[in-house]
């Protein structure tokens, strides 16, 4: 027979367990919501999420996960993506957009900080959403990737008519029309970016001075002190509307006062 106190030690290691893998569980649901998976940027799920089976494999090549479309995979960590063609820290070639004067960017009479090209992580979502690049032309291939077996089309988000661009199903009478994902070369209409933020440090009243270094409270974030395409958009969310950081009756005014 059991003595009582090993007894109670035992129960004790149980319930210990229990809590541990209760604690692990919420950690992983926790990881799982509000991350890529099942979004539009999910390129390996896409086939699933639209109930089709022309996305990954045809459209474009299925990488096996949805990270390294964008991000440098963890074997070749430490590599200069620069040296090879790449977008510096990510793992897609650069756009053939970006030479000096390709992107048209916003500009008024009130901008005192003008910009004359995108910054990386900017540029990163302008290689596929400018249209003029294949949404699969990554710098790094998943190990064990054969060129010699992979057949698919290699589409642009770009809403020309022809077989080499996703416009040419994704019209808004095959399919749902892509207009609002391509955003051409001309930035004229579309927020700038790549700007240093004009709140900090009070330079200028009509911003709000940031919560943290790294931007607000409510997510909305600065990138070395910049506005980015990702300030404003998070692409790991699903959870609001066109992937913003925050709702839009509020994310303006997060920085802006009026």
């Amino acid at each position: 027979m059991q003595h009582p106190t090993n007894m109670r030690k035992g129960l004790r290691s149980r319930i210990a367990r229990v809590a541990l893998t209760a604690i692990l569980a919420c950690a992983g649901m926790a990881a799982v919501a509000g991350t890529i998976l099942g979004t539009k940027h999910d390129f390996t799920g896409l086939n699933k999420r639209a109930g089709v089976v022309a996305m990954p494999t045809v459209a474009f090549s299925d990488l096996g996960s949805p990270c390294i479309y964008c991000h440098i995979p963890p074997e070749r960590a430490g590599s200069d993506t620069a040296e090879l063609g790449g977008i510096p820290g990510w793992n897609r070639f650069t756009p053939s957009s970006d030479i000096p004067g390709a992107y048209n960017l916003y500009d008024s009479f009130t901008l005192d900080n003008k910009v004359r090209a995108p910054s990386p992580i900017s540029l990163l979502c302008l290689s596929c959403h400018d249209g003029t690049m294949a949404v699969d032309m990554t710098v790094f291939k998943p190990n064990g990737w054969r060129n010699s077996e992979d057949a698919a089309l290699h589409l642009r988000i770009n809403g020309a008519n022809n077989l080499m661009s996703c416009g040419k199903c994704h019209n808004g009478r095959v399919a749902h029309s892509i207009a609002i994902k391509h955003l051409d070369t001309d930035l004229t209409n579309d927020h700038p970016i790549s700007m240093t933020y004009a709140g900090l440090n009070h330079r200028d009243r009509d911003f709000r001075l940031p919560d943290g270094p790294y931007g607000f409270d409510n997510g909305v974030k600065l990138y070395d002190e910049r506005v980015e395409c990702a300030t404003c958009h998070n692409v790991h969310n699903p959870d609001i509307t066109l992937l913003l950081r925050d709702r839009a009756d509020r994310l303006c005014e997060t920085c802006h006062i009026k």
